[in-house]
């Protein structure tokens, strides 16, 4: 009976592995890379992850690669007056014991005119590369999704 248990246990280990969607870049760790489904027609397409820091200093996000577009920028979105509008940022900074989300509505990946479209459908997963000052660079997958997580918190930029 014991040694059934084991080898169900053995078994059952690797899938939840599979479903780890967690990474880390020395002491950055980067939770559930996700985009949402690329609509028809649509010219970009954004990632979003959370990024945290449990270290004792600050590190900074330079940028973002991905071989499904020649170019993949850092976004934020702020409040101009009455209206919400989106600006490319230089880099993020990550402070030291905290997170930044990049969510809809606050920081985000923009990927620009995807190379194919195929990849950026429900269920698909596409590699991208974050280079940062201090942590380096760390590739993520990141997976495609007809609607966000139930836990997405916008406006969550850092903590």
């Amino acid at each position: 009976m014991l040694n059934k248990l084991f080898v169900i246990a053995a078994l059952l280990l690797p899938a939840c592995f599979a479903h780890a969607h967690e990474y880390k870049a020395g002491e950055l760790e980067i939770a559930h890379p996700w985009s949402q489904e690329l609509p028809p027609n649509a010219p970009t397409v954004a990632a979003y992850f959370v990024i945290s820091n449990p270290g004792k200093t600050d590190d900074r996000l330079l940028s973002v690669d991905s071989p499904i577009t020649a170019e993949a920028q850092l976004h934020e979105h702020v409040m101009q007056g009455d209206l919400m509008k989106m600006q490319q940022v230089p880099d993020v900074v990550i402070p030291a014991g905290g997170k930044v989300t990049f969510a809809p509505m606050a920081y985000h990946v923009m990927l620009l005119n995807p190379k194919d479209r195929s990849l950026l459908s429900d269920g698909k997963r596409f590699p991208l590369t974050l280079h940062f000052e201090k942590a380096g660079d760390v590739t993520v997958e990141v997976a495609v999704q007809k609607k966000p997580p139930q836990d997405t918190k916008a406006h969550d930029h850092a903590q």
